[in-house]
């Protein structure tokens, strides 16, 4: 569409098969290239020959003033689609809702529901809906492969709703188990499984904090086990490029849970920087570095928080905190070590 515009044919109606673009009046099809060409050769309007012409900044159209002939068009309008001229009627929507990747049919087919089992309708009209019914969801294309996508669509709306999740987590997610559904790596394998590894991979990439024992707590019938084994399969068979687990998004939810100041995140943050300068924090668990970062930073500030309450505020054992607060600790002090006796030198 983006290079073809329309002419009205004024011309006696033809008849031979060759030139069926141009019955009764209908509008001829002609090449938008040799008419922009056309009229920048002369300057004019290729129907009524004036020079006025006028712009939409918005559409991207350049119409004649004079007798309205486009002579430019982007093909698609992107405003919204509806044309009401009547002032009585203030809803003015009639397109329905955008097309949505979340849906299996994107949103755009009809589905013919039940009908009502109350006495409102007579015998004859349900026997009709219900045969309608069954005929729709007979003559449907991939079947199977449309309950699939809407068991994936439901644990998809289960997940985002427990882990309060955006939508533009759930349409990456999405995108990520249509992938694995064309590759055929959800035969064999429960659904559930396959989405929750798609979600967890949407949230790392999109940087969202959502751990493996989140996932766990918000649908315990699939395990963080599970969820760490299909996600490893998605990786290796989508070629997906994981990112490096960043412990500072973890570091605000635990302070958030602990009643700490802004100060006291900063600080935090700044420290986790400087040892990922030192490659002090990789291959380590991320909720556990956040949480051990916080307690160094606490430590001298706020002797009352102990490792207890921000190992339960992450979710992680003590013994995870005290480790890592440890590690980070004595290689943080080697470095200022080496700073010192190069700075004496």
């Amino acid at each position: 569409m983006d290079n073809i515009c329309y002419r009205r044919w004024d011309g006696p109606t033809p008849r031979s098969g060759r030139d069926l673009r141009a019955v009764q009046g209908v509008l001829e099809v002609t090449s938008q290239q040799s008419i922009k060409e056309e009229a920048e050769s002369h300057g004019r309007c290729a129907q009524c020959g004036s020079r006025d012409w006028l712009e939409d900044p918005i559409t991207g159209e350049v119409a004649c003033r004079v007798c309205g002939f486009v002579t430019k068009h982007k093909g698609t309008d992107m405003g919204p689609e509806w044309r009401n001229f009547s002032q009585e009627e203030s809803d003015r929507r009639r397109g329905g809702p955008p097309q949505s990747i979340l849906y299996d049919d994107l949103g755009l087919s009809t589905v013919i529901l039940e009908p009502y089992k109350g006495k409102g309708l007579p015998r004859d009209t349900k026997n009709k809906i219900w045969r309608m019914r069954r005929f729709d969801l007979t003559t449907k294309a991939h079947p199977s492969r449309a309950r699939n996508l809407h068991m994936a669509r439901d644990l998809l709306e289960l997940y985002g709703d427990k882990l309060h999740l955006s939508t533009y987590v759930m349409v990456r997610a999405m995108q990520i188990y249509r992938k694995a559904l064309a590759k055929g790596l959800i035969r064999g394998r429960a659904i559930r499984n396959i989405m929750a590894a798609a979600i967890y991979y949407a949230c790392r990439l999109t940087n969202t904090p959502r751990d493996l024992k989140q996932f766990e707590a918000a649908y315990p019938v699939v395990k963080k086990k599970e969820i760490a084994r299909d996600y490893r399969l998605l990786v290796k068979h989508l070629k997906l490029k994981p990112p490096i687990a960043d412990p500072t998004i973890h570091v605000r939810r635990i302070a958030s849970k602990l009643n700490f100041d802004e100060k006291i995140v900063e600080e935090t943050v700044k420290l986790l920087e400087e040892g990922r300068r030192i490659g002090a924090i990789y291959g380590k668990d991320p909720v556990g570095i956040a949480g051990a970062a916080l307690y160094l930073v606490c430590r001298d500030k706020h002797p009352e928080v102990s490792q207890k309450k921000i190992a339960r505020a992450a979710r992680v054992t003590e013994v995870t905190i005290r480790n890592r607060s440890k590690d980070l600790h004595e290689k943080l002090a080697k470095i200022e070590t080496k700073t010192v006796s190069k700075t004496e030198a």
